[in-house]
């Protein structure tokens, strides 16, 4: 796969345009099994976040990154479990502030 399609360039930068077409690429089984079970989801998240900071991107773009798959997340998937419909609730009731801090708490959820 051409650096094209990658969120992450080689130097480390994040294009943040190209993260719904990342996400519109996960396989349809995939995203399933992902979705269908927080801890699993959370471990997929975890696994992403620990590259992402292998190649040195901070927390501010960690957050943004989050910030941007939750707006994914809430626009194209049905909650599939309790988490995911109050995270969901959260994001919408949330204003652009509060949903920048739930990303970066979603980030440190996923660090642990």
């Amino acid at each position: 796969m051409s650096e094209h399609n990658h969120v992450v360039s080689k130097d480390g930068s994040l294009t943040m345009n190209r993260v719904d077409e990342a996400l519109d690429r996960i396989e349809p089984e995939q995203r399933e099994m992902i979705l269908n079970n927080f801890a699993e989801f959370k471990g997929y998240l975890s696994k992403r976040i620990h590259l992402a900071q292998k190649i040195g991107l901070g927390e501010e773009q960690l957050a943004l990154a989050a910030e941007k798959i939750a707006d994914y997340l809430a626009k194209h998937e049905e909650p599939r479990n309790s988490e995911e419909k109050l995270l969901l609730e959260l994001w919408r009731v949330g204003t652009k502030e509060e949903r920048h801090r739930l990303a970066h708490m979603l980030v440190k959820l996923a660090q642990q």
